[in-house]
């Protein structure tokens, strides 16, 4: 692609704007060195030297979405706690609003543990509610996001389920619904429990695990048949206006029931791969909504996620590094 060219789309995406709901967490990263192995259990010791919080979930998504020069207006819901206090002090920071923000008082702030030693991670702990937000909290968010449609212009809508309770099913098809009057692209970015409640969406996104696990289909990573034959039935049962599926090494997979097309990774040193799905779904919903042709969504999409997976950590993607890889492509 060409200077100009590449310019062009994200001048396009700078004009846009972006809601995203759906679970929204704390990365805390803990890095330190390992020198010896503990007395009481066969298991290394890591003496930390650096304590680090970042956006995770829905926000890091966000996160992606401003990276790339639009605008994310960001819906989630937070705990009365410590952790849900710092999750607002980073939205601040990031510049990223927090007008879409609840704080349920009977849930905790999702936020996952992460300890690196040497640039790998040994090990993650995990706190979180996963139980569906309340009626009154589910209300409320849904009548925010119905506002924000009506009151100002929106581009697309993404939906980021990490399976934490936030996007329901009354909220999903609540707020897809009126997408659909309105016209608005909607994205999805499914887990396992909710995966057959996205109907009639524009662009849906499931990784390969979470496409065989939702479909239930005993389908071989690597048999690009099967998969083809699979996220077409599947399209059409669920009104998908075009199935993005990402397959790790292996690159993805893209259809809009008029043509499939498989687009291998480009090789690259991979430090971690934590993140790189928040900004695949960011990546292709600005694409989609600002009209770019399967192929070129799928290649951006390959390499801003082959992006992060240099970095360790979550991290969102590098708009100049972006822009040199895509104007080194023959498209």
């Amino acid at each position: 692609m060409n200077k100009a060219e590449v310019n062009e789309i994200f001048e396009r995406f700078s004009k846009m704007r972006a809601i995203v709901i759906g679970d929204a967490m704390v990365d805390t990263y803990l890095w330190g060195k390992v020198d010896r192995l503990s007395p009481e259990a066969p298991v290394p010791i890591v003496s930390v030297t650096t304590r680090e919080n970042r956006l995770g979930g829905a926000a890091n998504v966000s996160r992606n979405i401003q990276a790339l020069g639009a605008t994310p207006i960001l819906f989630a819901v937070v705990g009365d706690d410590e952790i849900g206090k710092e999750f607002q002090n980073l939205l601040k920071k990031r510049n990223v609003s927090d007008k879409g923000i609840f704080i349920d008082t009977t849930r905790n702030t999702t936020v996952k543990n992460r300890i690196i030693s040497s640039g790998k991670q040994i090990v993650r702990v995990d706190e979180e509610s996963t139980q569906h937000v309340s009626e009154e909290i589910e209300t409320k968010l849904i009548e925010a996001i119905k506002e924000e449609i009506e009151t100002n212009h929106v581009d697309v809508i993404i939906f980021v389920d990490y399976d934490k309770g936030v996007v329901t099913k009354r909220l999903f098809e609540t707020i897809n619904d009126l997408a659909q009057q309105k016209d608005i692209p909607t994205a999805v970015d499914p887990k396992n429990r909710n995966f057959k409640n996205y109907k009639n969406v524009s662009l849906f996104k499931p990784n390969f695990k979470e496409f065989v696990e939702g479909t239930g289909l005993p389908i071989v990573k690597g048999d690009l048949e099967g998969l083809k034959q699979a996220a077409e039935t599947f399209k059409t049962e669920q009104q998908l206006k075009l199935i993005f599926i990402t397959l790790s090494e292996l690159g993805v997979f893209i259809s809009n029931g008029v043509k499939e097309q498989y687009y291998p990774v480009a090789i690259r040193d991979i430090a971690d791969v934590s993140g790189a799905g928040d900004t695949v779904i960011s990546v292709a919903s600005l694409a989609m909504a600002a009209g770019l042709p399967p192929k070129m969504m799928a290649l951006m999409s390959n390499l801003a996620g082959g992006l992060v997976c240099e970095k360790v950590g979550v991290v969102p993607v590098d708009q100049v590094q972006l822009k040199k890889e895509m104007k080194s492509q023959k498209i």
